[in-house]
């Protein structure tokens, strides 16, 4: 069953399409990479997918609901109940700890709980660098805070916008190892990446150029 699609969706800058009438369905539990060189489309596509921008034609249907048509209001409240963002800059708050940057999520969503958060640290494997400041971890091991953060209030959909971009392939391939670990316990996973390593070991790769989908595929291990 999809959890996700997008129905001839176009998004135009004056003249230009940086996304046209794009259709993608993604289904509860999949695994997908967007992958596409610069200007295709990979970022425009993110956006809409994770609320933070609108479609300029076509429908975006979130769990049944069509998201086009929201308001921005009511996109952040979707974004917020809905959707855990991964981002390749990691975003975290520089004088809160690991574990109040990841409680810090839960305060948007409803109440604070460091208990859920060190649960959520410790499923990324930081659980004893919890109490230390970004400053004080290394680069994979803000972008593991990251997806902690991501994962705290159970989203539908985990997000990520090259969530190994600034990272080292001994850090790549743990939080590879994470993006795993999360398949195999159900969780929806689209990222977004240039990095074909990061691609194949996705259940599925769709690749975008000039704003349309040229490739849609299962990868080897899934078929």
């Amino acid at each position: 069953m999809s959890l996700l699609e997008l129905r001839d969706i176009s998004k135009i800058y004056g003249d230009l399409h940086a996304l046209d009438k794009v259709n993608l369905s993604v289904d509860k539990g999949e695994w997908v990479a967007i992958m596409g060189p610069s200007g295709s489309g990979k970022s425009t596509m993110m956006n809409i997918i994770g609320c933070m921008d609108k479609p300029t034609s076509g429908e975006v249907i979130l769990d049944g609901r069509d998201i086009a048509k929201e308001s921005a209001k009511n996109l952040t409240a979707i974004r917020r109940d809905k959707i855990g963002l991964i981002f390749q800059q990691f975003h975290l708050v520089n004088y809160l700890t690991a574990v109040e940057n990841v409680m810090v999520s839960q305060y948007y969503h409803s109440v604070p709980d460091e208990k859920e958060a060190l649960e959520a640290l410790d499923r990324v494997g930081l659980a004893d660098r919890a109490k230390h400041l970004p400053s004080q971890l290394s680069g994979g091991e803000q972008q593991r805070v990251c997806i902690a953060r991501a994962l705290i209030n159970y989203p539908q959909i985990v997000l990520a916008d090259e969530p190994t971009g600034n990272l080292d392939e001994a850090n790549e391939n743990m939080v590879l190892d994470i993006f795993k670990k999360l398949h195999a316990d159900g969780t929806t996973l689209i990222v977004v990446t240039h990095d074909p390593e990061v691609g194949e070991v996705a259940q599925r790769t769709v690749t975008l150029e000039y704003g349309k989908i040229v490739s849609d595929r299962m990868n080897e291990e899934f078929q």
